[in-house]
């Protein structure tokens, strides 16, 4: 028996139907992902699966006595109290006595030292859970960020282990840690789920169903994540022809309507009545929805060096230094991925790579002619109270892109907003739509290297996929912060992991090779690095014999460097045994002898040198 149904449920709020007379159920055990462009209706759908929303119209039927945890995509106003206690209302009475003993009005009887297993179980599964999600049980609700309380509201959400669990959008603001470990924890949850979610790995490794909203109506792909992909490409390849049949035929019977007297007698009012079909389910198609058209704005060259670091460290005043003899040399068209926990430093490994925070200790050089556009995770960059257009182009209706003149409008259906969605404060937005308009600021102004602070979030998939086809095709530098995994396996050639301690380590490839070189040294994270000895340092031959990432990068390179001297060597000979050469005078001749002469000197030095790598890489 099903654990919810819906029947012919419809939905709107004013525009077009978001739900048209769907039908929905959810099994015992299933783990449901719904997927959907942004603004299709995914939170709406979930909100009344949680009661939270009565639909227009339609009917739901639930299981008797039916337990739901629910994780909503904003978090509500007025949460406020310790972690602990807000996280344990989730476990109804259970939770409420679990508080009572925790505010010491249980007879002095702590929930560890209660003779009920029930109750000391629920509370180290909630303790638990806390821990894996990166918050402190005793902390103020009040006080937190809007990831931490949605973290609260997850842990929340789990408490119970209710019969069905409904997610939107439940690894934002989570690092990658608390995401593998959410993704564990869910894959082994014996109850029924219905989750919203781009992260694409996470929907991969977890769905058993998929089911698509989309312009209104609810498509049952009924498989993994993998196989929906297969299908709805085929489907779309599949509706679009059908679709172009249609107007081809239409327009062969508007055109013969219009031909003459003829349709008109008595004997073609059937053919007239069928064009009129025609139109009326042409006036109620809903079209496909556009794809965002997105493009970068390539600035000039960059210096070949965009950043060389040296020995850098850094604390913030009274705490645990982040950063700790943190050397790299970060190259012109290099793509890296900068991944670690909640807290850790990325963003602040930022600002240090930009020049906007000095290092307590060591030195950055930063290359010439950068051309920097910026992405921040947190939207300080917009200001909520003022219009998409507004905060776009203050004062004005056109900008500059790509060397000519483009109106507000134009430039911003590039990202999918409307013309009246364009002078819409940004307060309304949805999260989806505000990463939108960021994107827009980024890109409406030329950069030879984009620096992307957490750029996916609330993005939908087609969205991603765009951004990751723009940053892989991008000639500039791309340092990206993510807790995408997919999304770094698409786009860095190499990453910096911040492993704690203030190590920051440095990996060739991107989420899925850090694992694999992760695996091949198991404590490398939990080692903490040894301590510089002061009087000096060690020989450069006392070093682990492995190589960094620029220098595999730098092997990598030799072969087409060789490739390229052997051919200007080979044409300088060609030149040479041309007698024309010595009939022009004898500068020139001389100026290619020496040419060749350093070209032997610099051939030795590179083969020498590919040697020498090529024996520490064994």
């Amino acid at each position: 028996m099903a654990l919810i149904n819906l029947f012919d449920v419809s939905l709107a709020f004013g525009g077009p139907n978001l739900l048209e007379g769907i039908g929905f159920r959810v099994q015992p055990g299933e783990r449901v992902c719904l997927l959907g462009r942004n603004g299709a209706g995914k939170s709406s759908l979930l909100k009344v699966l949680a009661g939270e929303l009565p639909p227009d119209s339609g009917e739901i039927s639930r299981e008797v006595g039916l337990e739901t945890g629910y994780l909503p995509q904003n978090v509500p106003g007025g949460m406020e109290g310790e972690v602990y206690e807000v996280a344990a209302q989730g476990l109804g009475a259970m939770g409420r006595v679990l508080i009572q003993l925790r505010r010491g009005q249980g007879g002095g009887q702590s929930a560890e030292q209660g003779n009920d297993q029930a109750l000391w179980e629920a509370d180290r599964r909630l303790r638990t859970a806390l821990t894996r999600l990166g918050l402190e049980p005793g902390a103020r609700v009040e006080t937190l960020s809007g990831g931490l309380k949605r973290r609260v509201l997850l842990a929340r959400a789990l408490a119970k282990s209710p019969q069905l669990l409904l997610l939107d959008e439940p690894t934002n603001h989570l690092d990658i840690s608390a995401i593998v470990w959410l993704e564990e924890f869910l894959a082994g949850y014996q109850g029924a789920m219905v989750f919203i979610s781009h992260d694409r790995a996470f929907a991969r490794n977890l769905a058993t169903r998929v089911v698509e909203l989309d312009r209104g109506a609810l498509y049952d792909w009924n498989c993994p994540y993998d196989e929906f992909l297969r299908r709805r490409e085929e489907a779309l390849v599949m509706e679009q022809e059908q679709r172009a049949k249609f107007d081809k035929k239409m327009s062969q019977e508007e055109e013969w309507l219009h031909r003459g007297i003829r349709a008109r007698r008595t004997r073609d009012e059937g053919r007239v009545r069928r064009l009129m079909q025609m139109r009326e389910q042409r006036a109620k198609r809903r079209e496909v929805l556009g794809s965002a058209r997105l493009q970068t704005q390539q600035a000039g060259l960059s210096g070949k060096v965009v950043a060389e670091v040296s020995e850098v460290g850094f604390a913030y005043e009274g705490g645990e230094p982040l950063i700790k003899d943190f050397s790299t040399l970060i190259l012109r068209g290099d793509k890296i991925g900068i991944m670690g926990p909640n807290g850790s430093g990325k963003t602040t490994l930022l600002k240090i790579l930009l020049g906007g925070l000095e290092p307590m200790s060591g030195s950055i050089r930063l290359g010439a002619n950068l051309e920097i556009a910026y992405f921040d995770q947190m939207r300080e960059e917009l200001d909520y109270d003022k219009t998409v257009q507004e905060n776009l182009v203050e004062g004005q209706d056109t900008l500059v892109v790509g060397g000519r003149q483009r109106h507000v409008i134009s430039y911003l259906k590039d990202f999918l907003f409307t013309a009246d969605r364009v002078h819409s404060p940004v307060r309304v937005l949805s999260g989806g739509e505000r990463n939108r308009l960021l994107l827009a600021k980024l890109f409406a102004k030329p950069a030879n290297l984009l620096v992307l602070d957490e750029p996916t979030n609330d993005l939908d998939r087609d969205t991603l996929l765009l951004l990751e086809n723009l940053l892989v095709e991008f000639e500039g530098t791309v340092l990206l912060v993510s807790h995408d995994r997919q999304f770094l396996n698409n786009v860095v050639a190499g990453t910096l992991v911040l492993e704690g301690g203030g190590r920051v380590g440095e990996y060739a490839g991107g989420y899925d090779d850090w694992l694999a070189q992760r695996a091949a040294a198991p404590n490398s994270e939990q080692a903490k690095p040894p301590k510089p000895a002061k009087a000096k340092k060690r020989p450069p031959q006392e070093r682990p014999r492995k190589l960094s990432f620029n220098q595999k990068r730098e092997l990598a390179e030799l072969p087409q460097k060789i490739e390229a001297l052997e051919r200007e060597q080979a044409e300088l000979h060609q030149r040479v045994s041309d007698p024309e050469l010595y009939a022009k005078g004898g500068k020139e001749a001389a100026a290619i002898s020496a040419r060749l002469e350093a070209l032997e000197r610099e051939m030795e030095e590179v083969f020498s040198r590919w040697e020498k790598l090529e024996a520490i890489e064994g």
